[in-house]
This record gives structure tokens, sequence and C-alpha cells, in this order.
């Protein structure tokens, strides 16, 4: 048993916008042999996208929107790779993400260097101690010095790095990397559909100046002088408690220096770990079968309109058909077709270990967050909904079309891409996201998978905030007093919507006694 979960490797790639996530992802499934020919983001002459944006939406528009699994073998080990959205708007979908994985790798653009959401999703990955490595995409374009960067990343991320590849020359001189994990040389064709060749140099051998010329050998060599002269030894004990982060230089696109970074990978990143829940620590090589929801997605498949809830494996083994008990309900229920993926291809599977992500069968029985075990009443935590800072009141644009309506919405809530609140003063339904794009997916997917229109109409709210008070006389007189701003949400809690921060920190004043929550756990 032991063997098995010790193969695994399970880890998101997350970053900004555009660094190259889904590209490099692409490259990954390249070298597993899953696909044969690696598809394009933003597709002009190579016919295939990519084979994680499978959604309608983000073909149209080159930009991922939801998180793929993909699983795939590389030699003895079995990877689980989590492709995330970069798009800030879908960066609760992300941080739900990093509490499944093991390891996470980071993109990072050669010329923009660190930006915004690699800074937040860098403290995310603190706050959890998850391990990272660190790729520097576009080496082919022209960009910044690499010392530069390198300096950057340490203080921007606050982590210690340690490169263990070097690039020789950016943009358009590029001609290769060095690997000093390997030693050894990698010289660069662009290619985008391809695998580049290996040249094994020792970096001290007269060899060295035949493959790229005098002066970028001798500037190689003063280059991992100083780099062994700066940067300690790379240990991997550092890497795994989330000290240091190893740097990788390369580009995805043309598939370069992609390889190495998943040759070291799968040697150092760490096989599946314990998980904590609110009873005990779990530890994966237990005999019992313990996971949790983390995602819900609807209509992977679109003849079916069928929802799959995506359980990660904490501990033990899962059976295909062997009966299991869903905490919240306090209910057995048994499997006969859980799935494993390759972004939107899915197929059955009779078992599966501790690290692997499985996708069950949902026709509503799941929320984010339930936990299924062996028997024992085991409560996972820490998969937050975050209080949405825009809101807007979602109407019916076709009174035929009432039921897909409802049908649509409570399907993509599931997912947790937004969340409904419905207002007890007027009945009204109004939907609350993190971001402005979402109003967009979520009206283009009610039309596309639900056959539903809808039309938004606005609503001046501030923030939503959950309520609760053990002195039931101060949680009446501030329901009434604030009639008009209550709302329930889809598990009947109260919701407060104060329409200013004024208000909100006024109400905070006048009632002592009563809790403000800004996430839906507490």
């Amino acid at each position: 048993m032991n063997q098995e979960i010790e193969r695994r490797r399970t880890f998101a790639i997350i970053s900004h916008p555009d660094a190259g996530k889904t590209t490099l992802t692409e490259k990954f499934l390249l070298f597993g042999g899953q696909i044969q020919v690696a598809g394009a983001v933003k597709s002009n002459k190579i016919r295939k996208t990519a084979t994680s944006d499978w959604m309608d939406i983000e073909k149209q528009r080159g930009i991922s929107v939801s998180t793929s699994v993909m699983e795939f073998d590389y030699h003895d080990y079995k990877v689980n790779i989590l492709d995330t959205p970069g798009h800030q708007d879908f960066c609760e979908d992300t941080y739900r993400t990093l509490t499944a994985v093991d390891s996470a790798i980071i993109v990072v653009d050669g010329a923009k260097g660190v930006e915004t959401q690699t800074r937040k999703l860098m403290e995310v990955c603190r706050m959890r101690n998850t391990p990272v490595i660190i790729f520097i995409n576009k080496m082919d374009r022209e960009g910044r010095d690499p010392f530069d960067l390198l300096d950057e990343l340490e203080e921007e991320l606050q982590i210690s790095v340690r490169p263990l590849s070097w690039p020789i020359n950016i943009g358009v001189k590029f001609k290769g990397v060095y690997n000093i994990y390997e030693k050894k040389l990698n010289l660069f064709k662009p290619d985008k559909q391809r695998v580049t060749e290996k040249v094994e140099v020792d970096i001290d051998s007269p060899e060295l100046e035949h493959h790229i010329g005098e002066s970028d050998a001798q500037q190689l060599r003063d280059d991992i002088e100083l780099i062994d002269g700066v940067y300690p030894e790379f240990d991997v004990a550092t890497y795994r408690s989330a000290e240091v982060a190893p740097v990788f230089f390369g580009s995805a696109l043309n598939n370069f220096g992609v390889q190495e970074l998943l040759d070291c990978f799968v040697k150092i990143a760490p096989s599946p770990r314990p998980t904590q829940a609110e009873e005990r620590m779990v530890s994966p090589d237990e005999d019992k079968f313990t996971g949790f929801i983390f995602k819900i997605t609807a209509n992977i498949d679109p003849n079916h309109r069928s929802c799959i809830a995506f359980c990660k494996v904490c501990s033990g083994r899962f059976e295909r058909n062997k009966p299991y008990l869903h905490v919240r309900h306090n209910k057995t229920l048994r499997f006969s077709s859980p799935t494993q993926f390759m972004a939107q291809r899915k197929s059955t599977v009779d078992e599966a270990w501790a690290g692997d992500i499985v996708g069950l069968p949902d026709n509503g029985t799941f929320k984010i967050g339930d936990t299924l075990t062996d028997g024992e009443k085991l409560h996972f935590r820490g998969l937050p909904s975050f209080s949405p800072e825009m809101f807007k009141y979602i109407e019916n644009d076709d009174p035929m079309k009432a039921k897909q309506l409802e049908k649509g919405i409570n399907q993509l809530m599931d997912e947790g891409v937004a969340q409904l609140f419905v207002n007890q003063f007027n009945g009204r339904k109004i939907i609350g996201t993190v971001g402005q794009l979402q109003f967009e997916v979520i009206q283009y997917r009610l039309e596309n998978e639900y056959n539903a229109k809808c039309r938004w109409e606005p609503v001046h709210l501030h923030k939503a905030c959950w309520i609760e008070s053990d002195n039931q006389e101060e949680l009446d007189s501030f329901k009434k007093r604030k009639y008009q701003y209550m709302a329930k949400d889809r598990d009947g809690r109260d919701v407060f919507l104060a329409d200013s921060g004024y208000v909100l920190s006024m109400a905070q004043q006048d009632f002592k006694d009563i809790r403000f929550h800004f996430t839906s756990e507490f």
C-alpha cells in the first residue's frame, strides 16, 4: 500500500493570468504520453485547443475559468495535475484547489516578473506550508536579467530561491539552458510541438565552446560560479518544508526546459501528506478510506447534464461499489461509476489511493467541503467561501424557461462559482461574485448549457456578511430594524447585505452581541 502512495504526486499549477500555466500543462501531458500533439491556448495555426480548457467559453476567450484535473503516468510515478484559473475573478476556485494538493508549481513571466495574483497565491501556499517550485517562462522573448528576477522573487514572495537550471542568453539570442541539477546542457531549437534534444557536456570541458560559442561559454561559467557562491547547496528537505523554492528557466510554448522541470519535480516533490481534520490528524497510509469534496462541476458532458463532485482521497484506498459514509447527511452511499480525468475525457476506475482525485456522480447530494469516510465521523475544514464584493439581481428573461433557469442556477451555485442570496423583504434573488467576469460566465453558461436566459439588474450593495448571536432578543431586533437588508443564503443562514461600509461599521458598533462573519465558514 505504501508503495502506491509513495509514487503519487498531486500538484497545482498557479500564476497570474497569461504567464503560461495552461501551455505548461499541455507540455506535461505531451511528456506523459497522454496526448501526441500539444494544443494551443490561443489557437491560430495549430488547430487543436488546449486539453485543459474544454469549456466553450474558455476556447473563445483563451482563458481558463475552471480548474481542470488531469492524471498520467510518468516513469514510475503517477502524476495528478490541477490546472487552475489565473484570472482573479475565479481566485476562489484556485484557493480551494490549493487545499487538495501536496505541492505547487508557480509560473512567472520572464518579462513581467512577479505580478499581483502571484503574490496572493503565494500567501495561500505559505498559510498551508505548501512547497513550491518556480518556473520562469518565456525566456525566448526579450525579458529581464535572470539575477534581477531571482532577487525580485525572494523579495516579493518572501521565500529563498535556488536556481536548478540557468539560461544562456535571453530573447533573440537565447541558446538554451544549462541544467544544474543534472549537469547537462540543453540546446534550444524553437518547436512548439516536438521535444528538444539534450547534450551531455561538462561545464569545464572545451566542448562547451563548440556548442555555444566562446563568449557565452565564459559567461555561463562565471554565472554558475556566482550561483554556487551566493546560493547554498540545494537540499530537498528545505524545499519540502517550504523554506526554499527551486527555480527553473524555459519556454513552455516552445517546449523548452519543461522536461527538466518534470524530471526533477517527480524526484523531489512530496508524496501525499497528512491532512488535518477537526477531530485528529489523518495520515495517508491509514487502512481506512477518508476524503473530502473540494470542487463540483456541472455539465462536464453536455449530453448528460450531470454534475461531478471531485473528491480528494486523504487516506487509505477508495474502492468502487463499496459503501462509504457521507458524514453531513449521516447516510451510506455506494458509487458504481467513479471516474478519473483527463480534463473532459473520463474513464471509470476500480480503485484510487491517497493523493488521487476521483470524480463522483452527483445529483445534489454533495456540497463543497463534504467528507466521505469508512464509517468514522470526521470533518475536514478550510474550504472557504469568501464574502462576495459584487452583486446583481438575477431575473428570468424567458417566462417559459423558469424551470431550466432554476436548475441552472442551483447547479452553478453548487460549483461555488458565485453565491445566491434571497432577499427576505421582496423575495428577489441576488447573485454575489468576487469579480465582474463571473456574471458573464454565468449568463453564457445558463444560455448554452441550460437553454435558459437571464438578465441582470443593478443592486447597490457594499458587502454580504453572515450574522449569528447567542442573544436571541438582540438578533430579532437587528432583523426587524434592518428587514429591508436581510437575506438568506442557500443553507437558510441569515445574511446581512450592507449597502455601505459606514452602515456596516455602525451596525457592528450598535449591536455588540452579534458576530459578523466575512467567510461562510465559522
